[in-house]
């Protein structure tokens, strides 16, 4: 998924309304929806650009830690499907 603003960008439009800008304005001036500021204030809420910077590189480096598990487990799991399967085959070609 595309993302219109960059997370410094959005850190900067908190910083905006914490200067004195209302809300509203601020939204239509940039161009973004009240749910998209509020999704930001949650996410990026007393950070500066450098914390929102690291909190993207952590949040990459968990996908990739979390991709990577899950690859290594799957050979594990096909074998054991694999045995699973042959197991239901020898059973049914001995009864039939």
């Amino acid at each position: 998924m595309k993302k219109r603003f960059t997370d410094a960008q959005s850190v900067g439009f908190l910083r905006e309304v914490d200067a004195g800008v209302p809300v509203k304005k601020l939204c239509r001036q940039g161009g973004f929806s009240e749910a998209s500021y509020y999704l930001w204030r949650s996410k990026y809420g007393g950070m500066d650009v450098s914390d929102a910077k690291r909190l993207k590189a952590l949040e990459t480096e968990n996908a990739e830690l979390i991709w990577r598990q899950r690859m290594d487990a799957l050979p594990a799991r096909c074998s054991t499907d694999c045995e699973r399967l042959a197991g239901k085959v020898a059973r049914r070609w001995r009864s039939g």
